[in-house]
């Protein structure tokens, strides 16, 4: 039986029900795809919903504002992920919907994953979205790679492609390699339980024992943190967008620093403070007039 086999009749039974699957509007999957990045799925459910009754359509997305985007994001997190996401509808609108994978590479804020994701799940295109799922599944199922690092880009995809050659469900198919991926395929496998045990090569290198888990699978990002603070700057950041987001009437600076950071010492913290509210203004989350900040 051929693998694509294996996964779809695995797939047709236990398949997630994800509201994303259920169309090919490109304008959706986009939508989805962009909700997804850093975002856990049962998260994403709730907001891919309420985002869809703000702005059905790259129309309404378009003429939506920053701070009305932004509103509509919260919660999220990585809130330039909506400005990102309006201004391609801008671009949609001007120029029309892309036709292929290339196209959709074009617009800013598209990267090679989202545009292979948006082909085949929109448009049903043969091309295969490598994210860090697919990299694991298909690293152990095709390369015999317990713990495959992203150097097997090129050969993933080449092999990749034998696979979603095998069936004219592409989209199916690469639903499938997410769905095993948190089911079955995750960093430490349950290789008992899985469907393609019996013809997985890292599966019987897992059952047998001779895997070393290693202790991270990415590289640990590089966050920018203020000597002395428990967080990182970007939960401080979003503390400030926060209060900013939750009144129309402006957050005045005079205090604002307590009340991003309990922790806040004028004389040593002000300038920090500061530089955080200059990088939220370059990425035009939030404008200051006034000694206030505002949504721009």
């Amino acid at each position: 039986m051929k693998l694509s086999t294996r996964l779809l009749r695995w797939y047709d039974k236990e398949g997630r029900d994800l509201p994303w699957r259920k169309t090919r509007d490109p304008y959706r999957i986009l939508v989805s795809e962009m909700m997804l990045q850093q975002t856990q799925v049962d998260r994403v459910k709730i907001f891919y919903r309420a985002w869809l009754k703000r702005f059905p359509t790259w129309k309404s997305l378009a003429r939506g504002s920053n701070a009305q985007v932004i509103r509509a994001w919260a919660g999220l997190g990585y809130n330039r992920r909506a400005l990102a996401l309006r201004d391609i509808a801008r671009e949609v609108v001007h120029l029309g919907v892309p036709k292929t994978e290339e196209e959709w590479r074009k617009l800013k804020g598209i990267g090679a994953y989202t545009a292979a994701a948006v082909s085949i799940f929109a448009q049903n295109k043969k091309t295969l979205p490598v994210d860090t799922n697919v990299r694991r599944v298909l690293g152990r199922l095709l390369l015999d790679k317990p713990y495959p690092q992203s150097s097997v880009y090129l050969p993933l995809r080449a092999k990749g492609s034998i696979l979603l050659g095998e069936t004219n469900r592409h989209a199916d198919l690469v639903q499938a390699l997410f769905d095993l991926a948190s089911s079955h395929c995750t960093k430490i496998p349950d290789c008992a339980a899985c469907p393609l045990r019996s013809v997985c090569p890292a599966g019987a290198k897992f059952l047998a024992g001779r895997v070393k888990t290693p202790r991270r699978m990415m590289p640990k990002p590089r966050e920018r943190i203020r000597q002395g603070k428990k967080y990182p700057d970007r939960i401080y950041r979003g503390r400030i967008l926060r209060l900013v987001r939750e009144t129309s009437r402006g957050v005045r600076l005079e205090g604002l620093g307590k009340r991003v950071d309990p922790a806040f010492e004028a004389e040593r913290d002000t300038q920090w403070l500061l530089d955080m509210i200059y990088r939220l203004e370059r990425d035009e989350l939030v404008i200051m007039k006034h000694h206030k900040l505002y949504l721009s």
